[in-house]
């Protein structure tokens, strides 16, 4: 089994339903400040499920799709330092032309060769 991991790394609400500025009047929120919005990240630990193709293909397919439907904007994939192999079949797999078009840009940890990050941008309304 691969484990899946969530973080959550800040959560903003803004009502301003009662807020009022100093004349009395109904306050506006600001338009770069976002109502009832989550960062969230998931983050996908492959070391368990290293030598088991099939499971690993599942577990990326599942942590984009899970993405994708909650609306979170990155993910984090773990493949571990090693040989670098499992990490190679990760970029494979998300080099795939139907995997590719789902996300907006990956970026491989400059510190940490066993991290790689994708990044999605979700329609506004939706």
């Amino acid at each position: 089994m691969y484990s899946v991991m969530y973080s959550l790394l800040s959560v903003e609400t803004v009502d301003s339903r009662d807020e009022r500025d100093l004349d009395g009047q109904k306050a506006r929120p600001d338009k770069g400040v976002r109502r009832d919005s989550q960062m969230a990240k998931l983050k996908l630990d492959l070391h368990d499920i290293y030598n088991r193709g099939h499971e690993i293909d599942s577990a990326l397919n599942s942590i984009i799709e899970e993405a994708r439907e909650k609306r979170i904007r990155e993910v984090e994939i773990i493949p571990g330092k090693g040989s670098g192999q499992l990490k190679k079949r990760v970029l494979r797999f998300l080099d795939q032309p139907d995997i590719k078009k789902l996300y907006h840009r990956i970026d491989k940890d400059s510190k940490n060769f066993g991290r790689i990050f994708v990044y999605f941008k979700h329609p506004k309304n939706r």
